[in-house]
């Protein structure tokens, strides 16, 4: 078949499962229950009996967890992009959708991994190392041409915000642009309100993600300092079309930072924090409900699968078992007193792992093309009944 004739019906749908990566934040006096396994790939917690008081299996004093690969205290941002995230990036100039999230307790380094830190260039995360390998690699295939859309979303207190908004003065979180969830009669999600910011450079993209975090919501918790108060989604779409070509790659990158999990008695939390903590915690359940919903459906009949309990949860449902290569980063605190949220961080992910999405190319008409076609074909019956016509008269 003729590739202008291409669709994703025509392609065999390859089942790939997420990967799971986990990350060790550095701190002062790291637990030496943490050990890294030789292969780099395993992780092991030796819990001592005393310390296992409260964990979900206290007759445990060992757990061993498998990912497809680990990154220790002393890992740079450099290597945790190359690891995790350049081959989903360079895929995505393909027409291949993917995404990349964070999951982790509050204080595992979660933003800082998605985003960077602001003190050294060196400490830039994933997404503005996204952005500029994807404006470089634009520029090296000069055979295609690519045009690039960024939306920022925050979720906070189950509320949908477009970070993006730049038709009013932000001075509170509520001044930005409410989003609505619609979903139509097949099953696809759009986003209203949500705005796509053209970007035709790096620069433009970097100065949209400045933007958003300008307008994120950060407090303090006495887990951190500068906690991330809600969820948030960077998105980079793309749509490439070969010179020559009729056909469209569309795809999109999905960078994740999920605010953290906290146990609010050990916190010691209250008032609005507490509140926030709240609808944190219910969201991360709903995401839970989903991956073993997923996990349970595996081999059988098609379950029921609780996207809609959550905002979130709607708003990745192809990352969750739909048309995208997704990407998981296990995020944990190396101290002592985090013990048991690390270990149940990769319990997590270890459910994570065996979810399984079917990814295809994005291919589609170029609608233009389309619209050129069609107006060809009307020209060519128009002269087809022109013809007939005088056919007839001088019969």
């Amino acid at each position: 078949m003729p590739e202008s004739e291409k669709s994703d019906d025509d392609e065999v749908p390859d089942k790939s499962n997420i990967q799971i990566y986990l990350r060790i934040r550095p701190v002062s006096e790291p637990s030496e229950c943490i050990q890294i396994v030789d292969d780099e790939n395993h992780v092991r917690f030796d819990v001592p009996r005393k310390l296992n008081q409260g964990l979900v299996n206290n007759q445990k004093e060992a757990h061993h967890f498998t990912f497809n690969s680990l990154f220790s205290a002393s890992s740079t941002q450099e290597e945790v992009f190359d690891g995790v995230a350049r081959d989903l990036v360079l895929q995505s100039l393909d027409g291949i959708n993917g995404t990349i999230f964070a999951y982790g307790q509050t204080g595992s380094g979660k933003t800082f991994t998605i985003t960077g830190g602001p003190q050294r260039y060196a400490d830039r995360g994933i997404i503005p190392r996204a952005i500029a390998l994807m404006f470089h690699s634009i520029a090296e295939r000069t055979d295609t041409e690519y045009k690039v859309h960024v939306s920022y979303l925050e979720i906070f207190n189950e509320a949908g915000y477009d970070l993006l908004d730049q038709e009013r003065e932000v001075r509170l979180l509520e001044d930005l642009q409410r989003i609505h969830i619609l979903e139509d009669e097949d099953a696809v999600i759009h986003t209203r309100n949500l705005s796509m910011r053209r970007a035709d450079t790096e620069e433009d993209a970097l100065n949209l993600l400045f933007l958003g975090d300008t307008n994120r919501t950060i407090s303090e918790t006495p887990m951190n300092m500068a906690s991330s108060r809600s969820h948030c989604v960077f998105t980079l779409y793309l749509e490439g079309r070969k010179t020559g070509e009729e056909v469209v790659r569309r795809s999109k990158l999905n960078l994740v930072d999920l605010a953290g999990s906290e146990r609010v008695a050990k916190t010691q939390i209250n008032g609005t924090i507490l509140k926030e903590a709240k609808y944190i915690n219910l969201s991360l359940h709903y995401l839970e409900q989903v991956i073993i919903a997923l996990q349970r459906s595996m081999g059988q009949a098609r379950l029921h699968i609780p996207y809609r309990n959550s905002m979130m949860t709607t708003v990745l449902r192809d990352s969750l078992g739909g048309n995208c290569r997704t990407v998981m980063i296990a995020n944990i605190n190396g101290a002592s007193a985090q013990l048991e949220e690390s270990i149940s961080t990769c319990r997590f992910a270890q459910r994570v792992a065996m979810i399984c999405n079917s990814v295809t190319t994005n291919v589609e008409l170029d609608p233009d093309t389309i619209i050129r076609n069609l107006r060809q074909e009307n020209e060519n019956l128009k002269y087809q009944i022109r013809h007939d016509l005088k056919s007839i008269a001088t019969a």
